[in-house]
């Protein structure tokens, strides 16, 4: 279920955005849903890296699933 918004973007950016979406004939809307969805593949990437390097440093530590399944009581 979709969900309205409200945000307020420069106008150049919504002269774009009228632009490519006439030019692709689709609506302001769908192009930004797609640019979103486009940026959080990019946090997810960013994200990845942040904890590789915090496991890297030894800011934080990896935990095996063995020690995952005996500290909620499973034996497996």
């Amino acid at each position: 279920m979709k969900q309205a918004i409200n945000i307020r973007l420069e106008k150049e950016i919504v002269q774009n955005l009228d632009e490519y979406a006439l030019e692709l004939n689709t609506t302001r809307t769908h192009l930004i849903e797609k640019a979103i969805e486009l940026y959080f593949d990019k946090l997810d990437e960013m994200i990845a890296d942040k904890r590789i390097d915090d496991l890297k440093s030894g800011k934080t530590k990896a935990v095996s699933l063995e020690e995952v399944f005996k500290s909620v009581g499973l034996n497996v």
